[in-house]
């Protein structure tokens, strides 16, 4: 039933860095820790003692006060389910407010519909009471730890809930009312609950090209691996997809794609967040795999021989096996649902507001010269995704195909292509990239969560081609409107420098640091500092 590893040949570590970069994981630059580009130090220097000095202390006072799950890896996928609950909750609590008002007057005798009958906006305090004991009693069951109906544990969240909820108002004196109306609340709830989970779940979807969809790499080939992988292929709605099987006895193939020695490599190739041991018995290559992922900054997970018995107490399941937690990096999930709270706020704010000057540029482009208003190309963002990037066309119809006849000239170093005066770009099209106007429906991108504010820039498909794999790192993070790169170096034709400025952003990664280029972006662009 457990999957066999033999002894690995000894092999020399890999001490490339190629390391999965966490946003904010480093709050300021560490003693002894490689300096940053010249042109980024102006930039750090803006908010460097306050980040060095506030930034442990901030570290130990959201530790203290965030409750547990808003500190995990998943604390996006917490927040969003129980948000989603709670949510449902209290529109249920509405739904009844207002029924009671006709149901009173048609029925002034029964007490029932009496009770806040004319104002169905009292009743909030409660729905808030019950939908927060609904989420407290989920969360100890396990109700938010993976996805899926588990209707059994929504049921026994909501009867418990229910229960503590007319109790309380019971002992307070309330009236039988109270009691009747909170047990048809619970039975509202549970209903509306488990439908809402079961629409979900018959949304089909490709878990991996979902933003918050963990790659894993599973180390073991044997029966355990196995049917580890099954499970992970079969159910992408369990938020994990499956990178390949690494094992040492067992040939090439067959979802086995590499030897624990390649584990760096292809971690950092397939953008790998988790790697799963799969019952091993040689206890060595627990050691160096648990030793390399740590140093590459992945989770580390393993399923236990059990012989025979049944999982009991914490712990995780992925289908019917049950996994334990050997090493997690901490990961600012609150943070970075924040920041894409920002995002969507200010994108759809920024649509709005600039659909004028939207329609003016659309209509100008037509006028200008031949071909489409606006210019879809596909780019490469988080964890090389492809999607369609939008901007308005500022050059030729046949812009992409004089691109490779142009290469030669190109004045960028490394895989960009950037030239001077390109011949491509139309009158029209100079002036919109001076001012940047050409990046406006971008916004698009960000509402979708294919793009962000502010992040490293989403490179075209043949500039990804020609990445060396220490490149990859920026990829760690949604790509962006606007970033570091674009604030302190947008002219430097050097490639080497742009990525040191990417990396050192996710690095150093804050919401202030968000806010402060956004200023300075907003800045450039009145300047005209476009090319």
């Amino acid at each position: 039933m457990s999957a066999t590893i033999l002894h690995p040949k000894p092999q020399k570590p890999q001490q490339a860095d190629w390391a999965r970069l966490i946003p904010g994981a480093t709050a300021a630059i560490q003693a002894g820790a490689k300096k940053p580009v010249q042109s980024v130090k102006r930039f750090q220097h803006e908010a460097a003692t306050q980040r060095s000095e506030g930034a442990s202390i901030g570290k130990r006072a959201l530790t203290l006060i965030l409750p547990s799950p808003l500190q995990g890896a998943k604390a996006g996928r917490w927040v969003r389910s129980a948000a989603a609950d709670v949510a449902l909750v209290g529109l249920n609590w509405l739904l009844l407010g207002a029924l009671l008002v006709p149901l009173h007057r048609g029925f002034p005798q029964v007490h029932v519909f009496g009770y806040a009958a004319g104002r169905p906006f009292a009743l909030l305090g409660i729905a808030a009471l019950h939908a927060v004991l609904i989420a407290l009693i989920g969360h100890a069951e396990g109700l938010y730890g993976a996805r899926g109906t588990r209707p059994q544990i929504l049921c026994k969240s909501v009867l418990w809930a229910t229960l503590v909820l007319s109790l309380g108002y019971g002992l307070q004196g309330a009236a039988g009312a109270a009691g009747v109306l909170v047990w048809a609340a619970g039975a509202l709830h549970c209903a509306a609950l488990l439908a809402w989970r079961w629409q979900l779940g018959r949304q089909a979807y490709d878990a991996d090209n979902r933003s918050d969809s963990l790659r894993v790499l599973i180390v073991g080939a044997g029966g355990v691996g196995r049917r580890l992988a099954s499970y992970i292929e079969g159910n992408p709605a369990g938020g994990r997809s499956l990178y390949g099987i690494l094992d040492d006895a067992k040939p090439l193939g067959k979802g086995v794609i590499g030897r624990v020695g390649d584990l760096a490599r292809l971690a950092r190739t397939g953008f790998v967040d988790e790697i799963i041991l799969a019952a091993p018995h040689d206890h060595l290559v627990m050691q160096q795999v648990l030793c390399e992922a740590r140093r590459l900054r992945l989770d580390v997970k393993l399923v236990p021989e059990l012989f025979g018995c049944a999982a009991r107490g914490e712990g995780e399941q992925v289908g019917d096996l049950p996994v334990i937690c050997l090493h997690a990096e901490s990961s600012p999930s609150l943070e970075l649902a924040l920041k894409r709270t920002v995002d969507v706020i200010g994108a759809v704010a920024a649509l709005a507001f600039l659909s004028p000057l939207l329609l003016v540029i659309a209509s100008f482009i037509k006028l200008d010269s031949r071909g489409t208003i606006l210019y879809r190309a596909q780019r490469v963002g988080r964890k090389g995704r492809l999607f369609r990037c939008y901007k308005f066309r500022t050059m030729v119809r046949d812009a992409d195909d004089l691109k490779s006849r142009l290469r030669q000239n190109n004045q960028r170093s490394g895989p960009c292509f950037k030239i001077v005066g390109d011949p491509r770009i139309t009158r029209l099209g100079r002036m919109l990239r001076r001012y940047s106007l050409d990046e406006l429906p971008q916004f698009w991108n960000v509402v979708k969560g294919e793009m962000s504010l502010v992040g490293p820039r989403p490179h075209p498909v043949d500039d990804f081609a020609s990445y060396e794999i220490e490149h990859l790192a920026r990829l760690d993070v949604t790509p962006g409107i606007t970033g570091l790169w674009q604030i302190t170096a947008r002219k430097d034709p050097s490639f080497e420098r742009g990525m040191a400025l990417d990396r050192e952003y996710i690095r150093t990664w804050s919401l202030a640091t968000d806010m402060r280029i956004l200023l300075r972006t907003v800045i450039a662009v009145v300047q005209g500092s476009g090319d």
